[in-house]
Protein backbone atom coordinates (compact mmCIF):
# COMPACT_ATOMS: atom_id res chain seq x y z
CA UNK A 1 0.00 0.00 0.00
CA UNK A 2 1.55 3.63 -0.77
CA UNK A 3 -0.91 5.26 1.78
CA UNK A 4 -2.58 4.14 5.00
CA UNK A 5 -5.93 2.11 4.54
CA UNK A 6 -8.01 5.16 6.34
CA UNK A 7 -7.58 8.46 5.51
CA UNK A 8 -5.96 10.54 8.44
CA UNK A 9 -7.38 13.23 10.67
CA UNK A 10 -5.65 16.21 11.22
CA UNK A 11 -4.59 15.98 13.90
CA UNK A 12 -3.17 12.49 13.50
CA UNK A 13 -1.68 13.75 10.63
CA UNK A 14 -0.04 17.07 12.55
CA UNK A 15 1.36 14.02 14.59
CA UNK A 16 3.24 12.37 12.07
CA UNK A 17 4.37 15.65 11.42
CA UNK A 18 6.22 15.91 14.82
CA UNK A 19 6.81 12.44 14.52
CA UNK A 20 9.44 12.65 11.51
CA UNK A 21 10.52 16.63 12.44
CA UNK A 22 11.80 15.24 15.48
CA UNK A 23 13.71 12.22 14.02
CA UNK A 24 14.87 14.94 11.19
CA UNK A 25 15.95 17.36 13.87
CA UNK A 26 18.22 14.63 15.35
CA UNK A 27 20.05 13.95 12.41
CA UNK A 28 20.40 18.13 11.91
CA UNK A 29 21.36 18.64 15.43
CA UNK A 30 24.38 16.35 14.56
CA UNK A 31 25.67 18.40 11.87
CA UNK A 32 26.54 21.32 13.77
CA UNK A 33 26.68 19.92 17.22
CA UNK A 34 30.12 17.65 16.02
CA UNK A 35 30.96 20.84 14.56
CA UNK A 36 31.75 23.11 17.21
CA UNK A 37 33.50 20.89 19.29
CA UNK A 38 35.88 20.41 16.52
CA UNK A 39 38.28 22.62 18.32
CA UNK A 40 38.21 20.67 21.31
CA UNK A 41 38.33 17.08 19.68
CA UNK A 42 41.15 18.72 17.83
CA UNK A 43 42.68 19.22 21.32
CA UNK A 44 41.91 16.20 23.54
CA UNK A 45 42.02 13.61 20.39
CA UNK A 46 45.75 15.23 19.16
CA UNK A 47 43.58 15.62 15.91
CA UNK A 48 44.92 17.31 13.16
CA UNK A 49 42.91 19.30 10.38
CA UNK A 50 42.41 15.85 8.05
CA UNK A 51 41.40 14.24 10.74
CA UNK A 52 38.80 16.38 11.60
CA UNK A 53 37.40 16.42 8.03
CA UNK A 54 36.76 13.01 8.36
CA UNK A 55 34.82 13.19 11.88
CA UNK A 56 32.62 15.51 9.77
CA UNK A 57 32.69 13.14 5.97
CA UNK A 58 32.87 9.90 7.74
CA UNK A 59 29.27 10.47 8.49
CA UNK A 60 28.61 12.73 5.36
CA UNK A 61 30.27 9.97 3.34
CA UNK A 62 28.18 7.49 3.97
CA UNK A 63 25.12 8.87 4.32
CA UNK A 64 25.81 10.10 0.71
CA UNK A 65 26.99 6.53 -0.39
CA UNK A 66 23.81 5.00 1.40
CA UNK A 67 20.79 7.06 1.47
CA UNK A 68 19.48 5.81 -2.31
CA UNK A 69 19.68 2.45 -1.14
CA UNK A 70 17.94 4.04 2.32
CA UNK A 71 15.33 5.15 0.15
CA UNK A 72 14.79 2.03 -2.05
CA UNK A 73 14.54 -0.32 0.91
CA UNK A 74 12.13 2.10 2.60
CA UNK A 75 9.46 1.80 0.03
CA UNK A 76 9.71 -1.82 -0.69
CA UNK A 77 9.81 -2.99 2.84
CA UNK A 78 7.79 -0.14 4.55
CA UNK A 79 8.74 3.13 5.86
CA UNK A 80 7.64 3.13 9.30
CA UNK A 81 9.97 0.16 10.21
CA UNK A 82 13.25 1.71 8.38
CA UNK A 83 12.15 5.01 10.26
CA UNK A 84 12.29 3.52 13.90
CA UNK A 85 15.49 0.59 12.84
CA UNK A 86 17.17 4.07 11.32
CA UNK A 87 16.19 6.08 14.67
CA UNK A 88 17.32 3.29 16.97
CA UNK A 89 20.70 2.55 15.06
CA UNK A 90 21.50 6.07 15.27
CA UNK A 91 21.05 6.50 18.66
CA UNK A 92 23.54 3.23 19.76
CA UNK A 93 26.42 4.64 17.32
CA UNK A 94 26.04 7.87 19.04
CA UNK A 95 26.74 6.49 22.19
CA UNK A 96 29.92 4.44 20.93
CA UNK A 97 30.77 7.73 19.43
CA UNK A 98 30.95 9.37 22.45
CA UNK A 99 33.04 6.37 24.58
CA UNK A 100 35.88 6.32 21.89
CA UNK A 101 39.28 7.51 22.84
CA UNK A 102 40.93 8.13 19.44
CA UNK A 103 40.12 9.91 16.17
CA UNK A 104 40.25 6.65 14.20
CA UNK A 105 37.32 5.17 16.09
CA UNK A 106 35.56 8.54 16.26
CA UNK A 107 35.61 8.49 12.45
CA UNK A 108 34.47 5.18 12.07
CA UNK A 109 31.44 5.82 15.06
CA UNK A 110 30.71 8.48 12.81
CA UNK A 111 30.46 6.67 9.69
CA UNK A 112 27.98 4.26 11.27
CA UNK A 113 25.94 6.94 12.38
CA UNK A 114 25.69 7.92 8.38
CA UNK A 115 24.38 4.66 7.75
CA UNK A 116 21.43 4.56 9.95
CA UNK A 117 20.79 8.26 9.02
CA UNK A 118 20.49 7.76 5.49
CA UNK A 119 17.97 4.95 5.97
CA UNK A 120 16.43 8.21 8.53
CA UNK A 121 16.34 11.00 6.28
CA UNK A 122 14.89 9.71 2.96
CA UNK A 123 12.50 7.80 5.05
CA UNK A 124 11.17 11.03 6.90
CA UNK A 125 10.24 12.77 3.10
CA UNK A 126 8.51 9.91 1.55
CA UNK A 127 6.43 9.63 5.11
CA UNK A 128 5.54 13.18 4.32
CA UNK A 129 4.35 12.90 1.07
CA UNK A 130 2.09 9.96 1.51
CA UNK A 131 0.71 11.82 4.55
CA UNK A 132 -0.09 15.04 3.27
CA UNK A 133 -1.45 14.64 -0.30
CA UNK A 134 -3.10 18.07 -1.32
CA UNK A 135 -0.17 20.25 -2.77
CA UNK A 136 -0.82 23.02 -0.58
CA UNK A 137 -1.03 21.16 2.55
CA UNK A 138 2.32 19.61 1.60
CA UNK A 139 4.17 22.41 0.56
CA UNK A 140 2.79 23.96 4.27
CA UNK A 141 4.43 20.40 5.32
CA UNK A 142 7.95 20.45 3.49
CA UNK A 143 8.29 24.41 4.89
CA UNK A 144 7.66 22.98 8.74
CA UNK A 145 10.24 20.53 8.10
CA UNK A 146 12.88 23.06 6.32
CA UNK A 147 12.18 25.50 8.85
CA UNK A 148 13.27 22.32 11.42
CA UNK A 149 16.58 21.77 9.58
CA UNK A 150 17.13 25.22 10.20
CA UNK A 151 16.25 24.69 13.91
CA UNK A 152 18.88 22.15 14.15
CA UNK A 153 21.23 24.08 12.82
CA UNK A 154 20.31 27.06 15.18
CA UNK A 155 19.81 24.35 18.16
CA UNK A 156 23.23 22.23 17.74
CA UNK A 157 25.94 25.23 18.22
CA UNK A 158 24.18 26.42 21.11
CA UNK A 159 23.43 22.95 22.79
CA UNK A 160 27.02 22.03 21.97
CA UNK A 161 28.60 24.95 23.23
CA UNK A 162 26.29 24.46 26.48
CA UNK A 163 27.92 20.87 26.73
CA UNK A 164 31.24 21.53 25.67
CA UNK A 165 31.29 24.63 28.86
CA UNK A 166 30.06 21.91 31.31
CA UNK A 167 31.29 18.83 30.37
CA UNK A 168 33.68 16.59 27.95
CA UNK A 169 33.59 16.55 23.99
CA UNK A 170 31.84 13.16 23.76
CA UNK A 171 28.63 14.77 25.59
CA UNK A 172 27.64 16.15 21.93
CA UNK A 173 27.17 12.42 21.23
CA UNK A 174 25.19 11.63 24.09
CA UNK A 175 22.84 14.84 23.83
CA UNK A 176 21.74 12.87 20.34
CA UNK A 177 20.76 9.61 21.92
CA UNK A 178 17.12 10.96 23.69
CA UNK A 179 16.26 12.72 21.07
CA UNK A 180 16.42 9.23 18.45
CA UNK A 181 15.13 7.36 21.00
CA UNK A 182 12.13 9.87 21.69
CA UNK A 183 11.41 10.01 17.60
CA UNK A 184 11.31 5.93 17.79
CA UNK A 185 8.72 6.29 20.25
CA UNK A 186 6.76 8.56 18.53
CA UNK A 187 7.22 6.70 15.04
CA UNK A 188 5.71 3.68 17.25
CA UNK A 189 2.75 5.51 18.22
CA UNK A 190 1.59 7.83 14.99
CA UNK A 191 3.72 6.69 11.90
CA UNK A 192 0.80 4.52 9.86
CA UNK A 193 2.85 1.76 7.54
CA UNK A 194 3.01 2.62 4.50
CA UNK A 195 4.77 1.30 1.04
CA UNK A 196 5.41 0.49 -2.80
CA UNK A 197 4.85 -3.32 -3.16
CA UNK A 198 5.84 -2.78 -6.42
CA UNK A 199 9.72 -1.32 -5.88
CA UNK A 200 12.18 -3.42 -7.02
CA UNK A 201 15.44 -5.26 -5.54
CA UNK A 202 18.40 -3.10 -4.40
CA UNK A 203 20.48 -2.67 -7.01
CA UNK A 204 23.65 -3.97 -5.41
CA UNK A 205 26.17 -3.23 -8.28
CA UNK A 206 24.99 0.71 -8.63
CA UNK A 207 25.26 0.79 -4.47
CA UNK A 208 29.15 -0.57 -4.61
CA UNK A 209 29.93 1.51 -8.04
CA UNK A 210 28.04 4.77 -6.35
CA UNK A 211 30.04 4.27 -2.84
CA UNK A 212 33.46 3.69 -4.28
CA UNK A 213 33.38 6.30 -6.47
CA UNK A 214 32.38 9.09 -3.39
CA UNK A 215 34.87 7.40 -1.40
CA UNK A 216 37.15 7.85 -4.08
CA UNK A 217 36.48 11.71 -4.88
CA UNK A 218 36.46 12.56 -0.96
CA UNK A 219 39.40 10.84 0.08
CA UNK A 220 41.43 12.17 -2.89
CA UNK A 221 40.29 15.83 -2.13
CA UNK A 222 41.27 15.52 1.86
CA UNK A 223 44.43 14.08 1.16
CA UNK A 224 45.38 16.17 -1.94
CA UNK A 225 47.17 19.28 0.56
CA UNK A 226 49.11 16.54 2.29
CA UNK A 227 50.17 14.76 -1.03
CA UNK A 228 49.87 17.59 -3.62
CA UNK A 229 47.05 18.80 -5.95
CA UNK A 230 49.69 17.56 -8.93
CA UNK A 231 50.86 14.39 -7.67
CA UNK A 232 50.14 10.98 -9.52
CA UNK A 233 48.12 9.72 -6.29
CA UNK A 234 45.79 13.28 -6.72
CA UNK A 235 45.32 13.52 -10.06
CA UNK A 236 45.14 9.44 -10.22
CA UNK A 237 42.07 9.37 -7.08
CA UNK A 238 40.43 12.34 -9.26
CA UNK A 239 41.05 9.88 -12.82
CA UNK A 240 39.31 6.93 -10.64
CA UNK A 241 36.54 8.97 -9.46
CA UNK A 242 35.31 9.97 -12.96
CA UNK A 243 35.80 6.44 -14.07
CA UNK A 244 33.99 5.04 -11.76
CA UNK A 245 31.31 7.48 -12.04
CA UNK A 246 30.97 7.05 -15.72
CA UNK A 247 31.12 3.18 -15.27
CA UNK A 248 28.19 3.64 -12.77
CA UNK A 249 25.95 5.43 -15.12
CA UNK A 250 26.12 2.99 -17.91
CA UNK A 251 25.38 0.50 -15.30
CA UNK A 252 22.41 2.25 -14.20
CA UNK A 253 20.90 3.08 -17.69
CA UNK A 254 21.54 -0.67 -18.38
CA UNK A 255 20.01 -2.11 -15.38
CA UNK A 256 16.19 -3.29 -15.34
CA UNK A 257 15.30 -1.61 -11.69
CA UNK A 258 18.31 0.66 -10.88
CA UNK A 259 19.02 2.48 -7.94
CA UNK A 260 19.19 5.64 -9.26
CA UNK A 261 17.34 6.37 -12.80
CA UNK A 262 19.16 8.82 -14.00
CA UNK A 263 16.72 9.71 -16.89
CA UNK A 264 14.91 11.57 -13.54
CA UNK A 265 17.86 14.08 -14.69
CA UNK A 266 16.61 14.97 -18.02
CA UNK A 267 13.65 16.79 -16.19
CA UNK A 268 14.50 19.97 -15.34
CA UNK A 269 12.72 20.20 -12.70
CA UNK A 270 14.63 17.52 -10.88
CA UNK A 271 18.31 18.00 -12.12
CA UNK A 272 18.48 21.77 -11.76
CA UNK A 273 16.56 21.55 -8.14
CA UNK A 274 19.19 18.32 -7.51
CA UNK A 275 22.12 21.14 -8.87
CA UNK A 276 20.99 23.91 -6.73
CA UNK A 277 20.28 21.79 -3.60
CA UNK A 278 24.08 20.09 -3.89
CA UNK A 279 25.67 23.69 -4.34
CA UNK A 280 23.54 24.99 -1.23
CA UNK A 281 25.13 22.33 1.25
CA UNK A 282 28.51 22.08 -0.33
CA UNK A 283 28.39 25.74 0.69
CA UNK A 284 27.09 25.75 4.18
CA UNK A 285 29.05 22.50 4.91
CA UNK A 286 31.93 24.33 4.11
CA UNK A 287 31.22 27.61 5.90
CA UNK A 288 30.23 25.71 9.09
CA UNK A 289 33.71 23.34 9.16
CA UNK A 290 35.57 27.07 9.25
CA UNK A 291 33.87 29.19 11.16
CA UNK A 292 33.68 27.68 14.02
CA UNK A 293 37.53 27.24 14.06
CA UNK A 294 37.22 30.88 13.51
CA UNK A 295 35.36 32.39 16.18
CA UNK A 296 37.46 29.36 18.79
CA UNK A 297 41.14 29.81 17.73
CA UNK A 298 41.12 33.50 16.19
CA UNK A 299 38.62 35.30 17.97
CA UNK A 300 38.91 32.82 21.42
CA UNK A 301 35.39 32.85 21.51
CA UNK A 302 34.13 29.94 24.37
CA UNK A 303 32.15 26.70 22.50
CA UNK A 304 28.96 28.33 24.19
CA UNK A 305 29.83 31.84 23.03
CA UNK A 306 30.40 30.66 19.47
CA UNK A 307 27.36 28.69 19.28
CA UNK A 308 25.05 31.81 20.21
CA UNK A 309 27.22 33.59 17.34
CA UNK A 310 25.94 30.87 14.75
CA UNK A 311 22.08 31.48 15.69
CA UNK A 312 21.51 34.31 13.10
CA UNK A 313 22.36 31.91 9.76
CA UNK A 314 20.16 29.50 11.67
CA UNK A 315 17.28 30.97 12.54
CA UNK A 316 17.22 33.13 9.22
CA UNK A 317 17.29 29.45 7.56
CA UNK A 318 14.23 28.29 9.32
CA UNK A 319 12.33 31.65 8.62
CA UNK A 320 12.90 31.47 4.71
CA UNK A 321 12.86 28.15 4.42
CA UNK A 322 8.92 28.86 5.09
CA UNK A 323 8.38 32.04 3.33
CA UNK A 324 10.20 30.21 0.40
CA UNK A 325 7.07 27.60 0.86
CA UNK A 326 4.69 30.06 0.98
CA UNK A 327 6.53 32.20 -2.57
CA UNK A 328 7.60 29.37 -4.73
CA UNK A 329 3.89 28.08 -5.44
CA UNK A 330 2.62 31.98 -6.49
CA UNK A 331 5.77 33.35 -8.09
CA UNK A 332 7.27 30.21 -8.98
CA UNK A 333 10.64 28.43 -8.39
CA UNK A 334 12.83 29.82 -10.50
CA UNK A 335 12.88 33.47 -9.20
CA UNK A 336 12.81 32.08 -5.86
CA UNK A 337 15.45 29.55 -5.70
CA UNK A 338 17.69 31.83 -8.03
CA UNK A 339 17.73 34.73 -5.58
CA UNK A 340 18.16 32.57 -2.77
CA UNK A 341 21.13 31.39 -4.85
CA UNK A 342 22.25 34.89 -5.46
CA UNK A 343 22.15 35.97 -1.49
CA UNK A 344 23.70 33.10 -0.34
CA UNK A 345 26.86 33.96 -2.70
CA UNK A 346 26.75 37.12 -1.67
CA UNK A 347 27.53 36.38 1.47
CA UNK A 348 30.38 34.43 1.16
CA UNK A 349 31.84 37.04 -1.09
CA UNK A 350 31.52 39.65 1.91
CA UNK A 351 32.85 37.30 4.72
CA UNK A 352 35.75 37.34 2.28
CA UNK A 353 36.64 40.83 3.24
CA UNK A 354 36.54 39.63 7.19
CA UNK A 355 39.31 40.50 9.50
CA UNK A 356 40.73 38.95 13.12
CA UNK A 357 38.78 41.97 14.58
CA UNK A 358 35.96 42.67 12.57
CA UNK A 359 32.96 43.83 14.64
CA UNK A 360 30.81 40.57 14.61
CA UNK A 361 27.34 42.49 15.69
CA UNK A 362 27.68 45.11 12.68
CA UNK A 363 29.03 42.78 9.92
CA UNK A 364 29.24 39.23 10.77
CA UNK A 365 25.91 39.31 12.12
CA UNK A 366 24.28 41.07 8.68
CA UNK A 367 26.50 38.43 6.87
CA UNK A 368 24.88 35.87 8.40
CA UNK A 369 21.29 36.94 7.60
CA UNK A 370 22.33 37.26 4.42
CA UNK A 371 23.72 33.70 4.13
CA UNK A 372 20.49 32.19 5.77
CA UNK A 373 17.56 34.42 3.66
CA UNK A 374 19.32 32.53 0.78
CA UNK A 375 19.86 29.26 1.95
CA UNK A 376 16.13 29.05 3.15
CA UNK A 377 14.43 30.56 -0.47
CA UNK A 378 16.49 27.67 -1.95
CA UNK A 379 16.63 24.79 0.33
CA UNK A 380 12.33 24.36 0.30
CA UNK A 381 11.83 25.21 -3.06
CA UNK A 382 14.24 22.83 -4.96
CA UNK A 383 13.16 20.30 -2.38
CA UNK A 384 9.59 20.27 -3.62
CA UNK A 385 10.83 20.83 -7.10
CA UNK A 386 12.29 17.29 -6.50
CA UNK A 387 9.45 15.86 -5.18
CA UNK A 388 6.96 16.66 -7.16
CA UNK A 389 8.44 14.86 -10.43
CA UNK A 390 7.90 12.02 -8.76
CA UNK A 391 4.05 10.21 -7.76
CA UNK A 392 3.59 9.01 -4.06
CA UNK A 393 4.54 5.52 -4.69
CA UNK A 394 8.01 6.69 -5.68
CA UNK A 395 8.30 9.23 -3.13
CA UNK A 396 11.15 7.20 -1.13
CA UNK A 397 13.64 7.04 -4.51
CA UNK A 398 12.69 11.56 -4.62
CA UNK A 399 13.35 11.78 -1.17
CA UNK A 400 16.65 9.64 -1.30
CA UNK A 401 17.90 11.65 -4.36
CA UNK A 402 17.12 15.04 -2.66
CA UNK A 403 18.93 13.69 0.53
CA UNK A 404 21.97 12.24 -1.42
CA UNK A 405 21.99 15.31 -3.11
CA UNK A 406 22.27 17.29 0.24
CA UNK A 407 25.09 14.75 1.64
CA UNK A 408 27.05 14.83 -1.90
CA UNK A 409 26.89 18.82 -1.09
CA UNK A 410 28.12 18.41 2.41
CA UNK A 411 30.86 15.99 2.01
CA UNK A 412 32.26 17.78 -0.69
CA UNK A 413 32.16 21.13 0.92
CA UNK A 414 34.35 19.87 3.78
CA UNK A 415 36.53 17.92 1.48
CA UNK A 416 36.86 20.93 -1.18
CA UNK A 417 36.32 24.28 1.24
CA UNK A 418 38.97 22.21 4.10
CA UNK A 419 41.53 21.27 1.59
CA UNK A 420 41.70 24.72 -0.28
CA UNK A 421 41.77 26.23 3.57
CA UNK A 422 44.82 23.56 4.46
CA UNK A 423 46.78 24.51 0.95
CA UNK A 424 46.35 27.89 1.46
CA UNK A 425 46.70 28.29 5.46
CA UNK A 426 50.13 25.79 5.11
CA UNK A 427 51.65 28.05 2.85
CA UNK A 428 51.43 31.37 4.59
CA UNK A 429 52.75 29.60 7.69
CA UNK A 430 55.35 27.87 5.86
CA UNK A 431 56.63 31.63 4.82
CA UNK A 432 55.35 33.58 8.40
CA UNK A 433 57.59 30.80 10.72
CA UNK A 434 60.16 30.30 7.87
CA UNK A 435 63.29 29.95 10.51
CA UNK A 436 61.65 30.58 13.72
CA UNK A 437 60.16 27.07 14.45
CA UNK A 438 62.04 23.89 14.29
CA UNK A 439 61.03 21.26 11.45
CA UNK A 440 58.88 18.65 13.24
CA UNK A 441 57.20 21.61 15.11
CA UNK A 442 56.53 23.13 11.86
CA UNK A 443 55.10 20.10 10.75
CA UNK A 444 52.78 19.32 13.37
CA UNK A 445 51.12 23.32 13.67
CA UNK A 446 50.94 22.99 9.43
CA UNK A 447 48.69 19.80 10.13
CA UNK A 448 47.13 21.29 12.93
CA UNK A 449 45.23 24.76 13.81
CA UNK A 450 44.97 23.82 17.29
CA UNK A 451 48.43 22.88 17.82
CA UNK A 452 49.44 26.13 16.03
CA UNK A 453 47.03 27.41 18.55
CA UNK A 454 48.58 26.41 20.97
CA UNK A 455 52.12 27.37 19.91
CA UNK A 456 50.86 30.89 19.41
CA UNK A 457 50.23 31.29 22.95
CA UNK A 458 53.32 32.83 23.95
CA UNK A 459 52.11 35.93 21.63
CA UNK A 460 55.64 35.69 19.58
CA UNK A 461 53.83 33.23 16.61
CA UNK A 462 50.36 34.90 17.14
CA UNK A 463 50.51 37.42 14.46
CA UNK A 464 51.78 35.36 11.70
CA UNK A 465 48.95 32.36 12.75
CA UNK A 466 46.51 34.28 12.60
CA UNK A 467 47.65 35.92 8.95
CA UNK A 468 47.81 32.49 7.64
CA UNK A 469 44.16 31.28 8.76
CA UNK A 470 42.20 34.68 7.51
CA UNK A 471 43.85 34.12 4.21
CA UNK A 472 42.82 30.68 4.10
CA UNK A 473 39.19 31.55 5.15
CA UNK A 474 39.48 34.36 2.66
CA UNK A 475 40.33 32.37 -0.38
CA UNK A 476 37.81 29.53 0.60
CA UNK A 477 35.41 31.69 0.95
CA UNK A 478 36.03 33.36 -2.60
CA UNK A 479 35.72 29.77 -4.04
CA UNK A 480 32.65 29.20 -2.49
CA UNK A 481 31.03 32.94 -3.04
CA UNK A 482 31.98 32.07 -7.02
CA UNK A 483 30.25 28.70 -6.91
CA UNK A 484 27.32 29.64 -5.45
CA UNK A 485 26.72 32.45 -8.23
CA UNK A 486 27.21 30.15 -11.00
CA UNK A 487 24.57 28.45 -9.41
CA UNK A 488 22.16 31.05 -9.16
CA UNK A 489 22.93 31.69 -13.12
CA UNK A 490 21.76 28.17 -13.78
CA UNK A 491 18.97 28.05 -11.35
CA UNK A 492 17.87 31.21 -13.72
CA UNK A 493 17.94 29.20 -16.77
CA UNK A 494 17.67 25.92 -15.94
CA UNK A 495 15.17 25.56 -13.45
CA UNK A 496 11.25 26.05 -14.41
CA UNK A 497 9.18 28.72 -13.39
CA UNK A 498 5.64 27.60 -11.75
CA UNK A 499 5.96 23.71 -11.35
CA UNK A 500 2.60 21.58 -12.11
CA UNK A 501 3.03 18.43 -9.84
CA UNK A 502 2.28 15.10 -11.08
CA UNK A 503 -1.27 13.92 -11.42
CA UNK A 504 -1.88 10.85 -9.46
CA UNK A 505 -3.54 9.48 -12.47
CA UNK A 506 -0.23 9.67 -14.21
CA UNK A 507 1.97 7.09 -14.60
CA UNK A 508 5.75 7.79 -13.74
CA UNK A 509 6.93 6.53 -17.05
CA UNK A 510 5.09 9.50 -18.81
CA UNK A 511 7.52 11.83 -16.44
CA UNK A 512 9.11 13.47 -20.07
CA UNK A 513 5.93 14.37 -21.51
CA UNK A 514 4.88 17.09 -19.18
CA UNK A 515 6.07 20.42 -19.61
CA UNK A 516 9.79 21.36 -18.59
Amino acid sequence: MNTPATPLSRAHRLGVLAAVCIAVLAINLDTTIVNVALPSISRELDAGTRTLQWVVDGYNLAFAALVLAGGSLSDRFGRRPALITGLLGFAAMSAVGAMVGSGGALVAARVGMGMFAALIFPTTLSIISNTFSERRERAAALGVWGAVVGIGVAAGPVTGGWLLTHFYWGSVFWALVPVAVLAAGLAVVLVPESRDPGAPRLDRPGLLLSGAMLTALTYTIIEAPERGWASVATIGGLVAAVALLVVFVRHERAAEHPMLDVTLFKDRRFSAASAAVTLTFFALAGFIFLITQYFQFVRNYGTLSTGARILPVATCIAIASVLGAILAPRIGTKVVVASGMTLFGASFLWIASVDVNTSYAHVIVPQMILMGLGMGFISTPATESILLVLPPARAGVGSAVNDATRELGGTLGVAVVGSVFSSVYAAHLSDGLFGRLPGGALAQAKDSVGAATAMAANGQLTSAFQSAFMAGLHTSCLVIGIVCWVGAIGSAVFLPGRIRPLEPAEDDLDREALPA
